[in-house]
């Protein structure tokens, strides 16, 4: 059974009226919105995109962390430009990670 609300009048000082007509803030809340300064390999970037996307078709669920294995290896080896690379998909695909996995690049 279906329930539907009409309110009969314009007096809106009922809980569910002012429920209803909440204001609803209008702003999305996307974390991946600002790339970050040093990053080479721009999030917004069509290229970076369209490899994130491939690399996550490739991995599934573990793309995310096979970015970061990869990373670490480009790391390992002081091949930085690979490294970024490897760094700017897995921060695309997971934001947290990325830049633990960057904190942790500092401090080597």
């Amino acid at each position: 059974m279906t329930i539907r609300f009409a309110s009969n009048t314009r007096d809106y000082s009922t809980v569910i009226a002012r429920s209803i007509l909440a204001p609803v803030p209008l702003d999305a809340a996307n974390d991946n919105a600002h790339p970050a300064a040093n990053d080479r390999f721009s999030a917004g970037d069509d290229r970076m995109l369209w490899e994130a996307l491939r690399h996550f078709a490739d991995h599934g669920l573990h793309a995310a962390q096979e970015a970061a294995q990869s990373a670490r290896t480009a790391f390992d080896a002081d091949d930085l430009e690979s490294f970024e690379w490897w760094l700017s998909i897995c921060r695309m695909l997971d934001r947290r990670l990325g830049e633990s996995l960057e904190r942790l690049a500092r401090a080597s």
